[in-house]
């Protein structure tokens, strides 16, 4: 399919941020977007990048009122030598159509998404921050536009992309953070669509999330919906746990996302010959070890912070020190290694970063 471009008069281009240590998170965006249309008769079509607007809806299209939203994470680095990389975008991708498979929406062709976001990126390479930790956010997103009231599925829906520098994720940066473990609110149920990237899941989380915020918390810690008892994300992050010499995570038991940069972590974890395990573990048997010294450190994962390590947990009434309060090794090291494949000044044996520019 053709993608049509309309590029912005460059009297009307937006100024560009000069100080990059100030760019914050999800606040700044580029000039143009990619976007495209779906009919069940006609299938995509009209396929453009243009320049960035609003987007005009029905009062009655089923996104507003039933939910048919789902969206992607990624980012663009610009390396030393001004070259652009991404990083498993393809492993978005097929993330996103399983997304749309779920909540029974249109599945986004390929070889579409991924010539629309590489000519999209490309044209707002001027965009794209230099200092490390920075990049270009990117945020697919697909929405059910067909004017209706009535629960089924959308006959239309429209894909877009837009971009935006940015900074660190968390007002710390690259420090411990303090999560609070929710004992009243879960995230999402086994059987729902909690391994999905749809925007409900967001919605869900944002009173706990709130109310951690006000008591001094960064994040919460969710505990599964059936027993409140297991532990299963951080915010909108994967979790993990250093346990003695062992790396482990949860399970993808339906109710947690599939994170790539948990796959990433896993992987690199293991090829430094780190025993990985993906079990449960109850928060009660966290603090156990805890208290044993056998837990040595936590930290999240996911596109936004890539690895964030967490100091201090509360639970019951109670705070609790994880390790010496700081950042462990084991974190500092996954985190650096994967900023340097992303940024292209290391080694990618796995085949992750992709080149564009």
């Amino acid at each position: 399919m053709e993608i049509k471009v309309t590029k912005v008069d460059p009297e009307q281009m937006k100024p560009k941020p000069k100080d990059e240590s100030q760019l914050g998170f999800g606040k700044i965006f580029a000039d143009h977007f990619f976007i495209v249309e779906y009919d069940s008769e006609k299938g995509w079509h009209n396929a453009s990048i243009e320049p960035l607007r609003p987007l005009s809806l029905d009062p009655a299209s089923m996104c507003l009122h039933y939910g048919q939203e789902i969206f992607e994470g990624m980012k663009a680095y610009k390396g030393k030598d001004d070259s652009i990389y991404l990083f498993r975008p393809e492993e978005n991708i097929s993330r996103m159509n399983r997304s749309a498979e779920r909540l029974c929406m249109a599945q986004i062709d390929n070889d579409l998404f991924m010539e629309g976001l590489k000519k999209l990126v490309l044209l707002e390479k001027n965009w794209i921050p230099h200092d490390t930790g920075t990049s270009l956010y990117i945020r697919p997103t697909m929405i059910a536009t067909e004017p209706a009231l009535g629960v089924h599925p959308s006959s239309q829906y429209i894909f877009y992309i837009i971009v935006g520098p940015v900074g660190a994720y968390y007002p710390e940066g690259f420090g411990p953070t303090k999560i609070y473990v929710s004992e009243k609110y879960v995230r999402a149920a086994q059987g729902g669509v909690g391994d999905c990237k749809a925007a409900g899941n967001y919605a869900a989380s944002l009173y706990a999330s709130q109310e951690a915020l006000k008591m001094g918390y960064t994040q919460v810690l969710w505990l599964d919906a059936r027993e409140r008892k297991y532990v299963e994300e951080v915010g909108t992050s994967n979790i993990f746990f250093v346990v003695g010499d062992d790396l482990v995570t949860p399970p993808l038991s339906g109710s947690i996302l599939s994170g790539i940069t948990r796959n990433s972590v896993m992987r690199l974890a293991e090829s430094w010959g780190i025993n990985v395990l993906e079990k449960q573990l109850s928060i009660d048997e966290l603090l156990s070890l805890n208290a044993e010294g056998t837990l040595k450190e936590i930290f999240a994962s996911g596109t936004a912070a890539i690895v964030s390590p967490v100091g201090q947990i509360h639970y019951g009434g109670k705070d609790y020190v994880i390790g010496d309060g700081n950042t462990g090794p084991l974190t500092e090291k996954l985190y650096n290694e994967i900023l340097q494949i992303q940024y292209g000044e290391k080694e990618d044996p796995f085949g992750w970063r992709v080149k564009i520019s």
